[in-house]
């Protein structure tokens, strides 16, 4: 996953966690809703500034976004790190339907499914 890809993830989880919509967050961040969409599939390389106003639109710091990327990020089969992604996006999840399923890792061998 790239980091594209990754940042928008984190940034779909606390979109999720904070329960907005797509329209919702956009207007906060002065944006336009599918390019938020973009952003969170990874279909867009954001500005810093975009990036910037959604981070602040959602409560949280640059710092907090950005945190265990580049050439610090642990690998795939680091567990710590895929236990941190999986507790951020669980958080995205309290309140959902009971069957929503959250999956970690990219080997069927390395899987974590939440529900």
């Amino acid at each position: 996953m790239g980091i594209a890809q990754t940042i928008g993830q984190r940034i779909r989880n606390y979109r999720l966690q904070n329960k907005l919509s797509q329209e919702e967050l956009a207007e906060r961040a002065g944006c336009h809703h599918t390019y938020i969409g973009q952003i969170e599939r990874g279909e867009k390389n954001a500005s810093i500034e975009s990036i910037d106003k959604i981070a602040s639109a959602l409560g949280i710091s640059l710092s907090k976004l950005f945190e265990f990327l580049g050439s610090e990020t642990p690998k795939e089969d680091d567990y710590a790190y895929q236990a941190y992604e999986l507790i951020i996006a669980s958080k995205s999840f309290k309140g959902r339907s009971s069957s929503s399923t959250i999956v970690v890792g990219k080997h069927s061998s390395a899987q974590t499914i939440l529900r």
